[in-house]
């Protein structure tokens, strides 16, 4: 019944063994409830887990693949993960934070006197000047670091890479925030050219390693999103980024806005119905042959099969709906759709426990505790 969501699919030179795979997701928790979380995920069936914000510099703070303890970190995941036959790819990106500018907001996070709601847009309005600032020695540095973080993502155990075309990529992108006069601002092609050097830095140094993009669209009439590209430059856009070594696109709305338009509830004004990203993967489809994974409120095992089948994309990717149950591709599997807990998309303890900082939870966490 499910023919196309339970076949195989290959990406670059790996093989998925399905078409279903957990999206990059900001967890908030202890590294030992992370892991439970993530290898509950894996034996749930999906083909693939997509581990978000991998830095590709030295970090000094979180996990780096840099550093022995990072390293030990990111190569206990793989191995965690490939226990139960699910593949792993690691999102790397980085910062466009101004990690100077916001100290003179820490006083207020830690008195609560500016709430997560608030920083935000703070933040987002610091991305324009540090990005249109910033050195081109420094630009070139952190565009070769991709790289070096591939290569390493690569001997922790990762099956390929994601490449975070939101973030610093996605800022340079964006003409709303990128304000340089030099080769990298100004017209389209010079825009794309972070993006660009970031994947052929990989593939210089790994000339059959997958590379997924992760291509961050904005929609303007009505404005969703700052970051990432508008559909009239993803002529030029995606045949720049395939040239120089993308072997697949993961294709979603751009970000820097209110992460209530990026993770939207059931009840968003504009992105409330299911597959609500998926039109941006039409838009995409017109300019490559390469597979395309799509993602948005994604819930039935019907729809998607039906997204699927159609060609419309090749894989479909969830967070939210694993969250609620990591079970979901085993029961589609074994036919047994109607034990399927269904995400209802109310955002109240998955965004809303990443925004308290209490984590990444479900409504149906504690049901499912008390059946235990």
């Amino acid at each position: 019944m499910y023919e196309t969501l339970c076949s195989p699919i290959t990406l670059g030179n790996v093989t998925l063994k399905n078409r279903l795979i957990f999206a990059p997701t900001t967890m908030g928790l202890s590294d030992e409830d992370y892991f439970k979380k993530i290898e509950g995920i894996a034996a749930g069936g999906c083909s693939m887990i997509i581990i978000g914000d991998v830095p590709v510099l030295p970090a000094r703070f979180g996990h780096s693949l840099y550093s022995k303890k990072g390293f030990a970190y990111y190569q206990k995941l793989a191995e965690t993960v490939h226990r139960h036959d699910c593949l792993i790819c690691a999102q790397l990106h980085q910062t466009d934070t101004n990690l100077k500018g916001m100290i003179k907001y820490i006083p207020g996070v830690l008195t609560k006197k500016i709430s997560q709601q608030e920083l935000r847009p703070l933040l987002n309005a610091q991305v324009a000047p540090y990005i249109s600032s910033l050195p081109v020695k420094r630009v070139k540095k952190i565009t070769a670091a991709f790289g070096t973080a591939a290569v390493l993502a690569k001997k922790a155990g990762f099956d390929m890479v994601q490449v975070h075309g939101d973030r610093m990529c996605g800022s340079f992108s964006s003409a709303m925030f990128n304000h340089r006069t030099d080769c990298y601002g100004g017209s389209a092609e010079n825009r794309v050219r972070f993006a660009v050097e970031a994947v052929s830095a990989i593939r210089s140094q790994l000339a059959d390693y997958p590379i997924d993009f992760k291509l961050a669209v904005r929609q303007e009439n009505p404005h969703y999103g700052n970051a990432g590209v508008l559909d009239t430059e993803l002529p030029l856009f995606v045949p720049m980024l395939e040239a120089a070594g993308v072997t697949s696109f993961h294709v979603t709305l751009s970000n820097h806005s209110s992460l209530n338009d990026t993770i939207p509830g059931a009840k968003h004004p504009y992105f409330s119905e299911e597959g609500c990203f998926l039109k941006f993967c039409d838009q995409v489809r017109k300019y490559t042959k390469l597979p395309i994974c799509g993602v948005g409120g994604l819930v039935h095992p019907d729809f998607i099969e039906q997204q699927l089948a159609d060609g419309r994309i090749q894989c479909a990717a969830m967070s939210r709906q694993l969250i609620a149950d990591p079970q979901w591709m085993n029961k589609v599997s074994a036919g047994e759709t109607g034990k399927i807990r269904r995400c209802v998309r109310c955002n109240k303890r998955c965004l809303g426990g990443m925004m308290a900082h209490q984590g990444v939870h479900c409504i149906y966490d504690k049901k499912i505790a008390e059946k235990q």
